[in-house]
């Protein structure tokens, strides 16, 4: 389903080292499947529509989102390693089914390195810790949290997007750092996690600073602090976990991956839309409203970026013990 032209564009544009420059035809003639592990509402999808709505007319005459949330994220990663691999279907995913997910569980269906190819990351993030108003509204950093948690064990819990994720392991090694029992509750998203902490059934939530923000304006919950390295130019005020007091420091990001068949040719044409759809103004100025900045690499760089954070995660969830048995 790849026109002759656009796969010599491509091909071309990587060869040189330069920026693929547009299309001037459309790479695929059927319509483009991009699937999402979790339900729609959530940060993930709300990025992947916006990235679709870029490719939507450049790289395929349609464009559409297939949400298959189930297993914690798991289910649509087996559904793109069984894929057609044309270049029609990809996922869209944070890092942590691929990089993580195959140190915290136990048995897992696939595996990264061997039933899938990157293709190009899209956007990175920083997660946040959160609280709502289970908490009390006196409580307004992270060392007032831990020490509200350490006078009221039998609340001291927090919310994640998926059990093994990169939103857990914040949470466990927080909890780690500060010397306190931190109970994880776990969801199928960041939609429904949010809904839980704004309703006051959870105290707190780990979520990606493109689902807090907006509520965080509206007043409903208040964000202690930023897992990154550095504060994020969407909150300045916030501190780093790091700063509080907690050596937690995690990147994440969101990326494209196809079927591991799918032809290097074929690898190349998408890279190159999602290039073009990364670099134009119109995507960076729709991320910087959800707190998200752009971030791009040829399939080789983020081959050797999932490399290095699968490798790097390892130590990390051992040092955990945590296990899932799922």
């Amino acid at each position: 389903m790849l026109t002759r032209r656009a796969v010599l564009a491509a091909s071309a544009a990587a060869a040189i080292g330069g920026a693929p420059q547009r299309s001037r035809a459309q790479v695929l003639r059927k319509t483009l499947h991009i699937v999402v592990g979790f339900p729609a509402g959530g940060a993930t999808d709300l990025i992947a529509r916006i990235l679709a709505e870029r490719l939507r007319g450049r790289y395929a005459p349609a464009a559409i989102i297939e949400n298959k949330p189930g297993g914690a994220a798991r289910v649509a990663v087996d559904y793109i390693k069984n894929a057609d691999p044309d270049g029609s279907e990809f996922l869209f995913t944070p890092d942590f089914p691929i990089t993580v997910y195959p140190h915290s569980f136990r048995t897992l269906s696939y595996d990264p390195l061997r039933d899938l190819v990157p293709v190009a990351p899209v956007s990175r993030s920083t997660l946040t810790f959160v609280i709502g108003p289970a908490v009390p509204p006196e409580v307004t950093s992270l060392k007032e949290f831990i020490a509200w948690c350490k006078a009221n064990p039998d609340k001291a819990i927090f919310a994640t997007t998926a059990a093994g994720s990169t939103t857990h392991f914040i949470g466990v090694m927080l909890a780690n750092a500060a010397g306190v029992q931190l109970s994880p509750v776990h969801y199928r998203g960041g939609a429904p996690s949010l809904q839980d902490l704004i309703g006051g059934h959870v105290p707190a939530s780990v979520n990606p600073i493109g689902e807090t923000l907006p509520q965080a304006a509206s007043g409903k919950i208040r964000i202690l602090a930023v897992a990154s390295a550095e504060r994020s130019k969407f909150l300045p005020q916030v501190p780093t976990m790091r700063e509080a007091g907690y050596n937690v420091v995690v990147e994440t990001w969101l990326g494209a991956f196809a079927p591991a068949k799918t032809p290097p040719a074929a690898v190349r044409a998408l890279n190159a839309a999602i290039s073009e759809a990364v670099r134009s103004p119109e995507m960076n100025e729709s991320l910087s409203k959800i707190g998200y900045e752009a971030k791009f690499q040829s399939p080789e760089e983020f081959a050797a970026t999932v490399r290095a954070d699968l490798e790097r995660w390892g130590p990390v969830v051992k040092a955990s013990g945590f296990v899932a048995e799922e």
